[in-house]
């Protein structure tokens, strides 16, 4: 596919460097780790541009990289993250969470990587079913269980949270 495609690769990043952005960010939290990880990203799509089937697909095949990118940078932290965690706890005083109300993003959290992966892609980054199929190299059917199962988790979530504040 050559320089063609690698120019198409370019274009479409440039035209879209901030949903790309905003998908790294919704896995890794931090400004500066996401953009490590989108240029993680880059570097990986521009050195396996033999393995894009068609330009058609670009758009799938780069947001699955910038999915597993993030996944694999959230695993290396988790690693690092195990020791650091008894170290902060007998060094600083616990700090109350400053998202104690309501936080669609905190239940976001709360759900396995592939629920919201799906959630992520379908209401915040607009793909339909068939491109997150594709990104999440899943089928069609898998997707559309896993979001209707992440909904009802999230929707059941959230009302357990409001009953918690009404009392």
């Amino acid at each position: 596919m050559g320089s063609r495609t690698e120019k198409l690769l370019i274009r479409f990043i440039m035209e879209n460097k901030e949903n790309v952005y905003r998908l790294a960010f919704s896995y890794v939290k931090n400004e500066e780790n996401a953009l490590d990880v989108v240029q993680d990203s880059i570097h990986k799509a521009l050195s396996s541009l033999e393995t894009l089937k068609s330009e058609g697909s670009m758009k799938g095949w780069f947001y699955r990289i910038v999915v597993n990118t993030s996944l694999d940078f959230l695993r290396k932290q988790k690693k690092i993250q195990l020791m650091d965690d008894k170290t902060l706890e007998l060094c600083s005083p616990l700090i109350e969470d400053a998202y104690h109300d309501i936080d669609l993003e905190k239940a976001l959290e709360e759900l396995p990587h592939n629920f919201r992966t799906v959630v992520i892609l379908r209401y915040f980054e607009d793909l339909k079913i068939e491109e997150i199929a594709e990104v999440m190299n899943e089928n069609i059917s898998t997707v559309k269980t896993r979001l209707y199962q992440a909904l009802r988790k999230l929707r059941i979530k959230m009302n357990n949270e409001l009953l918690e504040e009404e009392k």
